[in-house]
């Protein structure tokens, strides 16, 4: 049975089948769930600084 994945940067579940692992030279790799994501982890933003991601609203209770 196919496993789900969690978005390394926003922290929502990836179906199976979908999403992108990016793979960098040294072997580690990251799950992104959608283009947003990979595109906000490529700008260097912090997930906690945004609103609409896990660590964000977390962040934004305390």
């Amino acid at each position: 049975m196919p496993q789900t994945r969690e978005c390394d940067y926003c922290g929502d579940d990836i179906e199976p089948g979908t999403g992108t692992m990016f793979v960098y030279n040294d072997g580690s790799t990251m799950h992104f769930c959608s283009s947003k994501c990979e595109k906000n982890a490529d700008l260097d933003r912090e997930p906690r600084d945004l609103e609409w991601t896990e660590e964000g609203q977390s962040a934004e209770g305390e």
